[in-house]
């Protein structure tokens, strides 16, 4: 008997620009109701992503696929410059967001093995501190890797 393929995680590239811009809609039409039509969002969205991806800057994407090789989840992180500093701090910081994985595939750990790549990206890079802004479902997963809850940091909207 054939041996069912686990969803593999990986780095996105820009091909998987149009497919990250379709879960980017559906992970934030979960949380509030879209304001913009689909087929709009997604082509501004792809168009975004597709630029980030190419440059290899600051933006760097994951797309997790299924055991048919269809995307089911992503995640994104950006590099954050710091300024110099004359102390034992790396000069980096890492911005999580956009950890999302379809609805049939959560509780399974895949969202735990997306995390770790964005992570040891992370390491790689000799990042200092990494944040995200989670939503209420997701801040198990992130408390589970070692994130928590500061105060000393403040937010302006």
């Amino acid at each position: 008997m054939a041996r069912r393929r686990e969803p593999r995680v990986r780095r996105a590239v820009p091909g998987d620009a149009r497919a990250l811009a379709r879960l980017r809609y559906e992970f934030r039409s979960e949380i509030a109701p879209p304001v913009e039509p689909e087929a709009k969002f997604v082509a501004r969205c792809a168009r975004w992503m597709a630029a980030r991806l190419r440059r290899r800057g600051a933006w760097r994407g994951w797309v997790v696929e299924d055991a048919n090789g269809e995307p089911i989840g992503g995640a994104w992180l950006q590099l954050i410059e710091k300024l110099p500093n004359p102390v034992a701090e790396t000069e980096l910081h890492g911005y999580v967001t956009n950890l999302y994985l379809q609805p049939s595939f959560r509780g399974q750990g895949i969202g735990g093995r997306l995390l770790d790549a964005l992570l040891a990206e992370c390491t790689r890079e000799a990042v200092d501190a990494v944040i995200l802004w989670p939503t209420p479902r997701s801040r198990s997963l992130y408390e589970r890797n070692g994130f928590a809850v500061r105060d000393d940091l403040l937010e302006r909207r």
